[in-house]
């Protein structure tokens, strides 16, 4: 029997004086959240395009949630078997 299993990321994205800031969060099981932060700045001589902004630092907000569960999981595979664990992205 095959086992669906759904996490849901969230990603919360706000803008001030040309800054642009994601903040990705993800809930694990009942208690535990991990979150990631990303954060894009227009260069004043680029065109100002809000979308990129937001592409972008959700970009980076995810890539360091994303460290952060290879941590998680790291730490898990490190409790069982009591050896150092090495996961790369």
């Amino acid at each position: 029997m095959t086992v669906v299993k759904r996490w849901t990321i969230t990603v919360d994205i706000d803008e001030h004086e040309n800054r642009t800031r994601a903040v990705a969060r993800l809930e694990i099981h009942d208690s535990d959240k991990l979150v990631g932060v990303g954060m894009a700045r227009l260069n004043p001589a680029d065109h100002k395009v809000p979308e990129i902004g937001d592409e972008i630092a959700t970009a980076r907000a995810l890539s360091e949630l994303s460290h952060h569960l290879l941590d998680v999981a790291a730490g898990n595979i490190e409790q069982i078997t009591r050896e150092p664990a090495h996961l790369h992205l």
